[in-house]
């Protein structure tokens, strides 16, 4: 058995390859969907299975936060719920959004609860988007930290700053700079940043229909949601849960008080440090293997670049990460399916 580190990922991960994964699943994984269907025609919203039923991808509808929210959580869930007994999960954590997934993975939340929570924060967006993010490269192509990119975020945010607007570090997300500004901020961010282009993507990149997540300029909606969500089931993890400042909630010690605080808080309203959070979960666990849920597979690159740039056993570097994912994999994610298939 391989102890395994999970990991769950942000909202933006259901992308047009995800159509049509909730379908055909084990009863496990089906059990947590249908939960989530149940509540969503409760609330007189498309269901989980109808969005991914879908014939065609759109952006309106699948990556809006109201139902974009829900279908991470669910996916992510259903996949945890098909992870084979030759995994033992000795811990959990997550990015962003991914966060309210890690709080039911771990066990910190009823999947009841976990689902109004998701709900409730994914529908304070509709028709209220708040400013906006961008995405930003601040790795060199060893996947180390670069200086120079480093240095332009902060200068560029610097300037927007002295323009009179509002911006901050939203993520700090495996060798990316995720960044929230309100929306002259944006735009003045995009302006600001050095161009640079990576593939097929040409960066900064500016994440659509997302909200300033994770600064100060989500205050109001972290208000709303203590009024909200403040009654909200919390207990201790049954592994230890990892959050987005690097702390670690154990089975034994965890406070349900301060994961209420942290979730409703800090964690809208102040930087979500994916790094710290993953770095720390490895150290505490030992794990042996760094399993990512699905939907999608957009944490693969930053948490190879995390394992890069930690030394991870003994994978110093880009070439040494590569010759392990080849021999016995310390990454694994569902999102890939060759993967998947390893994983259940």
């Amino acid at each position: 058995m391989k102890r395994a580190l999970v990991v769950c990922p942000g909202r933006g991960s259901y992308d047009r390859s995800c159509l049509g994964q909730l379908q055909d699943r084990s009863p496990a994984a089906k059990a947590v969907i249908e939960a989530c269907d149940a509540y969503r025609a409760s609330q007189g919203r498309p269901t989980l299975t109808e969005l991914d039923a879908a014939e065609r991808y759109s952006a309106r509808l699948h990556v809006a936060g109201e139902h974009a929210s829900l279908l991470t959580f669910g996916c992510g869930l259903a996949d945890l719920a098909e992870l084979s007994e030759a995994y033992e999960v000795v811990g959990v954590t997550g990015n962003s959004m991914g966060w309210y997934t890690a709080l039911a993975a771990a066990g910190a939340l009823p999947l009841e609860e976990a689902i109004r929570l998701v709900e409730t924060m994914g529908a304070y967006q509709a028709g209220n988007v708040i400013g906006g993010q961008l995405l930003y490269p601040v790795s060199d192509g060893e996947w180390k930290p670069c200086a120079t990119r480093l240095a332009a975020v902060e200068a560029a945010l610097e300037s927007v700053r002295a323009e009179g607007h509002a911006a901050h570090w939203s993520i700090r997300l495996g060798g990316f700079a995720v960044l929230g500004a309100d929306a002259e901020g944006m735009r003045s961010l995009m302006k600001a940043l050095p161009e640079e282009t990576r593939g097929a993507r040409t960066f900064p990149l500016q994440l659509p229909l997302h909200s300033a997540f994770h600064t100060p300029l989500l205050a109001d909606t972290s208000a709303r949601a203590f009024d909200d969500l403040g009654d909200l089931a919390f207990s201790a993890p049954r592994v230890p849960l990892i959050d987005g400042r690097g702390e670690v909630f154990t089975p034994c010690s965890a406070d349900p008080a301060e994961l209420l605080a942290y979730t409703l808080g800090h964690q809208v309203t102040e930087t979500y440090d994916l790094d710290a959070a993953v770095w720390t979960a490895l150290h505490y666990t030992g794990a042996d293997v760094v399993i990512v849920l699905g939907p999608g597979n957009s944490l693969g690159g930053p948490l190879a670049r995390l394992l890069v740039q930690d030394g991870w056993a003994g994978c110093a570097d880009r070439a040494a990460l590569d010759a392990r994912q080849q021999s016995d994999p310390l990454l694994l994610s569902f999102g890939v399916s060759t993967q998947r298939t390893q994983l259940t």
